[in-house]
């Protein structure tokens, strides 16, 4: 995620296609895998909660297990980019490594859960000390490593916003799964995974990306009469 900000890439010799900052769709397809990652990643955890309230606990640790292998096998196959397969097969095959070992269905999502928190903490550590990850983020996916921002006091305060969002939201979202952990609501659990998985994390992204388009846009000048 990068501000891509005009003024900082007006000095390049480069042709404007080159500068060009991808659009909202272009970036949130990108980070989200689109509609086919976004269905992909999901089909390894519905798997398991169905086969877990129709059956046993390890047959839905298996067939969630096989069928992530299985999805990623076939991105392989079709030379596709699988990075968000192989994200998704390793927190599944943590998780259901911890259940088969535990025998407890509910920790199959504890990984996730301790994730959550821990990413909560370091998006709020990070603003807290002035070095909002979003910001760091945005500049290595869509700045290509450009960090400008960090010489604009309005990008440095929007994405320190934006971080204490994203961490708040983090935080507030796994809450709620550790609550049903805690409770050991496992069906529940699973549906609140699915639910607060890419739905939150799809509007923070609308979000980050509209706001920082606006302060940029707000923060370039005015061009010259004539030029």
């Amino acid at each position: 995620m990068t501000t891509g900000q005009d003024r900082a890439a007006a000095p390049d010799a480069g042709s404007p296609d080159e500068e060009r900052l991808p659009s909202i769709a272009e970036q949130m397809a990108d980070q989200l895998g689109g509609w086919r990652g976004l269905v992909e990643s999901s089909i390894p955890v519905v798997v398991f909660v169905i086969a877990n309230v129709i059956g046993e606990l390890r047959p839905a640790v298996i067939a969630s297990v096989a069928v992530a292998l299985l999805i990623a096998g076939i991105r392989l196959a079709q030379r596709r980019p699988i990075r968000h397969a192989v994200n998704g097969l390793f927190g599944i095959a943590i998780g259901a490594a911890i259940a088969w070992r535990t025998g407890n269905e509910r920790d199959f999502y504890l990984p996730g859960i301790l994730y959550g928190v821990g990413y909560g903490l370091v998006l709020l550590l990070s603003a807290a000390i002035r070095q909002p990850l979003v910001g760091w983020i945005w500049s290595v996916l869509v700045a290509k490593g450009r960090s400008e921002w960090r010489d604009d006091p309005r990008l440095v305060r929007t994405f320190t916003g934006l971080t204490v969002l994203w961490g708040v939201v983090w935080l507030a979202k796994v809450g709620v799964q550790a609550g049903l952990y805690l409770a050991h609501q496992d069906t529940a659990l699973g549906v609140a995974r699915l639910l607060l998985g890419y739905p939150p994390y799809a509007l923070l992204l609308l979000i980050t990306v509209w706001t920082v388009r606006r302060v940029t846009r707000e923060a370039a000048p005015e061009p010259l009469p004539g030029s």
